[in-house]
């Protein structure tokens, strides 16, 4: 009876062992140090998103005159409402809304399907397909080879030409593969004996356990698409169909024209400063992607665990 007493006395439920820890002078220091450090880095990050919000909620006077710090100074909306109220900033956040979407699903699905045949062995000629993709990451036909393409195509000034050229991703592939690699054989055996396909093997099984994967996969598609303006600069000069990041880029060059021809009430263009328009067009566009991450979240948390406990 006494040896089970001290047994228990010494193990002891979970929760009364970790509470009798207790951390020494030097370990406190070091976790005020870390808290510290790392709240610094994170404000480092967040104060030009402040400034930004700060200048969009100031008055003209207040910014003109570069007295605005974190807060604003003269609080107003008006900016905002100039902004959402253009004509051809919504044209381009819906463009880019709609490329961001249809970009994002069709880049996702074609570079599933390409990783799930390259990551069998069985494949014929499967190092030679990888070689090819892999050759495609180092060497391209150049820009005006490119543009020559899609203008033969006739995708000059459309929608297409912004997500077609980037459909498969070599670098994602590889990433996608290396996940499909690591799923156990066994399964897909099994699918085979109950008559399954590859396509319903890919559907069934490879996709719902390669959820972490393929999300992070869709948020690199994603921002790079909504963050592209490089293609709509060389392919695109109708200005209905140019992104919100070309928009701003073009504003962010010269507010003045774009407050000459904003499709708003001239007074209220000559009382708002350029600055202000440049920060909240700015902070616009940088929230809807901000929406995204939620979402894909634990999916994140579940990729950086999967394989981090081994049996």
């Amino acid at each position: 009876m006494s040896s089970l007493t001290t047994k228990s006395a010494l193990t002891g439920p979970p929760a009364r062992r970790s509470s009798k820890i207790r951390k020494s002078g030097p370990e406190k220091l070091f976790d005020v140090c870390n808290y510290t450090l790392f709240t610094l880095i994170g404000l480092t990050t967040l104060l030009p998103f402040v400034n930004l919000l700060a200048k969009s909620l100031s008055s003209e006077e207040a910014v003109v005159s570069g007295i605005v710090g974190l807060l604003p100074v003269g609080f107003q909306f008006g900016t905002y409402r100039f902004v959402l109220q253009d004509a051809a900033f919504l044209d381009a956040l819906g463009t880019s809304v709609t490329l961001t979407l249809i970009g994002t699903a069709c880049s996702l699905l074609l570079t599933t399907l390409t990783a799930y045949p390259l990551s069998k062995p069985r494949l014929a000629g499967r190092k030679w397909l990888l070689l090819l993709f892999i050759f495609t990451m180092l060497f391209s036909g150049g820009l005006i080879p490119t543009y020559l393409l899609m203008h033969n195509l006739h995708l000059v000034n459309t929608l297409p030409v912004l997500f077609l050229p980037a459909m498969v991703n070599v670098f994602n592939m590889l990433v996608i593969k290396n996940y499909f690699e690591g799923i156990p054989d066994s399964l897909e055996e099994s699918a085979k004996l109950d008559g399954a396909g590859n396509i319903r093997i890919l559907y069934a099984i490879y996709l719902p356990l390669s959820l972490p994967v393929l999300a992070t996969i869709a948020l690199f598609f994603a921002v790079y698409f909504w963050n592209d303006y490089f293609n709509a600069m060389i392919y695109i000069s109708n200005p209905g169909l140019k992104p919100l990041q070309l928009f701003l880029k073009e504003l962010l060059a010269s507010s003045s024209d774009f407050l000459r021809n904003a499709t708003m009430d001239p007074d209220q263009a000559m009382n708002t400063a350029p600055q202000s328009i440049q920060a909240a067009s700015v902070l616009l566009a940088t929230i809807p992607i901000l929406l995204v991450y939620p979402f894909l979240q634990k999916y994140f948390v579940k990729g950086v665990l999967v394989g981090s406990v081994k049996e």
